[in-house]
């Protein structure tokens, strides 16, 4: 018997309820694995339906087709003579479940259920599926009727079991089971189970890799074993992303790896590895016999099937390779520009329309299209058909093929600068600029007649004119003329959006783009229903300190000189009157503290899960150095009254790309009310008790 085998995971780009092109995907990383060499084939969780059905779990239909797909994956001539595991929901005893169903050669082997499921941050999947709640315990499944007529099986095995090979063992984790403290591959470990799999749907987060590769290693580090991990890719249907980076591990070392972000929809990674490896390192490094192990031994399915040939001494190993993790400003600049991609050729529509002010927020988003037109002509200069031809049905030109990212974007992507009285010619200038340099199309618009067309109408009803606070206006004037300007370049860019192309000759419409950072959503510092209000916005879920170190690698690494300006610039909205033609307005003085500061309170709320009294009591240490707790006290209230004043906007924010996790999405990642008593009476009168005490503490220490 042999003692080296070669064992394949992958990342798909699955669609939420595509089982058509589900299916296709599957298949072709499955040949690619066999092409290989490899006896077993590990996919991503829920793969044949995809991860992002949400509610679509609760329709029987959806476990139909999933059964139809595994039927047309068993039937084909592709599945034969490899180890197939897949992911699908199951329904068992009128339970349902997230299970991995795993065969060979048309007979299922194991139904493998997820035992610890995932319930925080985006992930709902108590909502629509139950834990197996029975360790190393496995019982009969019946088949449905067409299933049974192809693979001759009545009952197949169903729980917390193991496939035994001729060779050796494997078994299954499931997504957050990795990540739970009891993960099973511990105990799987201990019983002697040399392979573990892992089929996750893991999205992208900012500064998150190293935190899933550390922990895959640490898995195989303490006991020994192999270890594959599949991921889903791409964007299914939702705010998410999922980034890949599928990858085997053996004894702590990473020896294959895919990539974390790219435009391939299959990505195959194998490797070929000895078996005794594991068992030389487990012989040396495990105190623990099998008379000690104090658990129930797992339920072993064997199977006449070996992973190993006979004659393989001649079969080269693979060996650990150096990880190299992207820097933040590198993930912003890849990750929610896959997004668009998938957004776009998915959606059928033929572009995006950006409103560019001119400021760090709206450059940002110009940035990440031109980047996801780099990444579009690498892929086609790389050999990517699939690419190829989504670009063409995009441009409605089967003969086009990009060589040039500029000229990419003229084909996908428009820019509009929406003047009015209020906007000075620094910002016209540098969004001018940056549109030269990506290759967009630019419009220039002075919207100035249709605000005075909105005014008109109030005056003709009410009789009054609103005055800007400049002009001897209220503060109730003031906001509304601000808010009069902001909506009306959202109305303005819908309308291009859709009648653009049309002027031109051209069929279909354009995506309109959003640019609102997380930090401006965290406070409410937008207008409900302005340029916010788009189709889909890819910095939604990053900080501007963030965007501004992806401006400055913008300059670096695309030479986008035109940045600089923008970067230089204090951030403005420009919906105040100029002074001297010159910019009085800025963002940090109307939001009443800083960017960076807005940064640290946003990690407090959400990952800290900080109140205002909690937050305040963690900011008087962090912060001592810079403000009296008096001033941070009046931070900290303010924030608070911000937030809970403008909450409501969440409710009707734009579909964000998720990149943090302190985003304030109300969608599904901070449920919170929106309606909200502001002022906080009985936690900021603790905050006041706090302030006086320590007031009261300085001057006694002082005295002394």
């Amino acid at each position: 018997m042999g003692r080296k085998v070669t064992l394949a995971t992958c990342s798909l780009n699955q669609w939420a309820l595509d089982f058509e092109g589900n299916l296709t995907r599957i298949l072709k990383s499955i040949e690619i694995a066999k092409q290989r060499g490899a006896k077993y084939r590990l996919g991503p969780e829920l793969e044949i339906c995809g991860y992002g059905c949400a509610d679509h779990f609760y329709e029987s239909d959806t476990l139909l087709h999933c059964f139809q797909v595994l039927k047309s994956l068993m039937e084909s001539p592709l599945t034969q003579d490899i180890i197939c595991d897949v992911g699908m929901p199951v329904m068992h005893h009128n339970v349902r479940y997230n299970c991995r169903v795993i065969f060979l050669n048309k007979k299922i082997l194991l139904i493998r259920p997820k035992m610890l499921l995932a319930n925080y941050g985006n992930n709902r999947e108590f909502r629509w599926f139950s834990p197996w709640s029975r360790p190393r315990y496995v019982e009969e499944y019946f088949l449905p009727r067409m299933i049974q007529d192809l693979t001759g099986q009545t009952t197949v095995p169903f729980g917390d079991g193991v496939l035994s090979t001729k060779d050796t063992c494997l078994g299954s984790e499931i997504c957050a089971e990795l990540w739970n403290p009891r993960s099973p591959h511990v105990d799987m470990g201990l019983d002697g189970i040399e392979i573990f799999t892992n089929s996750s749907a893991s999205y992208h987060e900012l500064r998150k890799a190293d935190h899933r590769v550390n922990l895959i290693k640490s898995a195989t580090t303490k006991s020994g074993g192999i270890y594959l991990f599949a991921n889903q890719k791409g964007c299914d249907g939702d705010r998410l992303y999922y980034d890949g980076c599928a990858m085997i591990a053996i004894n702590g070392d990473i020896v294959a790896r895919g990539a974390q972000f790219s435009l391939e929809d299959v990505e195959v990674v194998t490797a070929t590895l000895d078996l005794e490896d594991v068992r030389s390192y487990r012989g040396e490094s495990i105190f623990l016999t099998a008379q000690e192990y104090e658990h129930k031994p797992y339920t072993r399915i064997k199977t006449d099937f070996s992973l190993s040939d006979c004659d393989d001494r001649c079969l080269p190993t693979h060996q650990p390779v150096e990880w190299i993790f992207h820097t933040p400003e590198e993930e912003i600049s890849l990750g929610p520009a896959c997004w668009l991609w998938d957004y776009l050729r998915r959606s059928g529509q033929a572009g995006f329309l950006l409103p560019l002010s001119g400021g760090v927020d709206s450059s940002s988003t110009a940035c990440i299209v031109y980047s996801m037109c780099v990444q579009i002509c690498q892929a086609i200069k790389d050999g990517n058909s699939q690419v190829l031809e989504d670009v063409q049905r995009v441009v409605n030109d089967s003969s086009y093929r990009p060589e040039d990212p500029r000229e990419l974007c003229g084909h996908l992507f428009t820019t509009c600068y929406m003047a009015s009285e209020n906007s000075s010619e620094d910002t016209r200038n540098r969004a001018k600029d940056l549109a030269a340099q990506i290759g967009s199309n630019h419009l220039n618009i002075n919207i100035d007649m249709a605000v005075k067309g909105m005014l008109g109408i109030f005056s003709m009803v009410t009789g009054k004119w609103p005055q800007f606070c400049a002009n001897g206006g209220s503060a109730r004037e003031n906001l509304a003329l601000q808010n009069v300007q902001a909506r009306i370049r959202m109305i303005l860019a819908y309308l291009f959006a859709q009648l653009c192309l049309w002027a031109q000759g051209k069929p279909g419409g354009l995506l309109v783009l959003g640019s609102a950072n997380v930090d401006e959503s965290l406070t409410g510092y937008f207008t409900k229903y302005d340029c916010s209000s788009a189709d889909i916005n890819p910095i939604g879920g990053v900080s501007k300190m963030d965007l501004k170190c992806f401006l400055q690698y913008c300059v670096k690494s695309f030479q986008l000189t035109a940045l600089i300006g923008i970067l230089d610039a204090p951030p403005t909205a420009e919906l105040e009157p100029l002074t001297d033609g010159k910019v009085v307005q800025t963002d940090e003085a109307d939001m009443g503290m800083t960017y960076s500061e807005l940064s640290v309170i946003g990690r407090l709320r959400k990952i800290s899960k900080c109140g205002p009294y909690s937050m305040f009591c963690k900011l008087i240490h962090s912060w001592k150095e810079t403000f009296s707790p008096s001033q941070v006290a009046t931070k900290v209230k303010h924030f608070f009254r911000m937030y809970s004043i403008n909450r409501h906007k969440m409710t009707t924010v734009t579909p964000s790309y998720h990149a943090e996790n302190y985003s304030p999405d109300d969608n599904r990642f901070d449920l919170r009310p929106f309606l909200y008593n502001t002022q906080w009476a009985w936690q900021f009168r603790c905050i006041d008790n706090e302030v006086s005490s320590s007031t009261e503490q300085f001057f006694y220490l002082n005295i002394l």
